[in-house]
């Protein structure tokens, strides 16, 4: 079994990836401490989907992290990703758990602690607390909950919170202080001109938050 360690956590884009390949950017990701990767892809077609994934699957294996996929349970059934995740307007999570079997990650995207609580009644193992802050990455996202709605949420689930929307090097260590678990990034790491220094820079920033803060972080 692959080790769950949500810390920092990669949301794929191939939008953003400045003319680089999404295997290019995942594997300079991992080799800069990235923790969990999630494959998003809302344009490419089921096979190219299904054909990319089965080598970032391959590609994490190698570096014993998690692969994770968006939205999509027929890919993540279908290469065998190590879960999914979903958002309020997706497959519904229970249906999902049910679907995925008790052996897979399930994540879910959440925006306050109602959401959370329905989330681990359908069989979560995280949430995505989203977004932290606006963010161009998802335009049509909800209004940013803050730090402060990040704290609530802490407060009201027993659930690992994952952190995503507008997170940085810049306000990482704020965001991991509020409750966060861990450090969902897309833009911060996959549009960095250098992404395994990127990454390795929010890898610092976790260790030394959690070091100078134990009781919060």
């Amino acid at each position: 079994m692959i080790p769950i360690d949500y810390s920092l956590y990669l949301v794929t884009d191939a939008g953003l990836g400045r003319g680089r390949s999404t295997h290019q950017i995942v594997e300079a990701a991992m080799r800069g401490g990235v923790t969990m990767v999630q494959y998003r892809e809302k344009t490419a077609s089921t096979r190219r989907m299904i054909d990319e994934a089965l080598d970032l699957r391959q590609l994490c294996r190698t570096y014993s992290v998690p692969f994770i996929i968006n939205d999509r349970l027929d890919v993540a059934l279908a290469v065998d990703a190590d879960g999914l995740h979903v958002g309020q307007d997706d497959m519904p999570a229970g249906l999902a758990r049910k679907l995925l079997g008790p052996g897979k990650l399930l994540g879910v995207s959440v925006e306050n602690a109602r959401q959370a609580r329905l989330a681990l009644d359908d069989g979560a193992d995280y949430v995505g607390a989203s977004p932290i802050f606006a963010t161009p990455t998802k335009p049509d996202a909800p209004p940013a909950i803050g730090l402060q709605g990040l704290q609530e949420l802490a407060r009201n689930t027993s659930l690992p919170i994952v952190a995503i929307g507008g997170v940085n090097a810049s306000n990482a260590a704020s965001v991991l202080r509020a409750g966060a678990g861990g450090l969902a990034v897309v833009s911060a790491i996959v549009s960095a001109e250098d992404v395994e220094q990127a990454a390795r820079e929010l890898k610092r920033i976790i260790q030394d938050t959690r070091r100078a803060y134990p009781a919060e972080v």
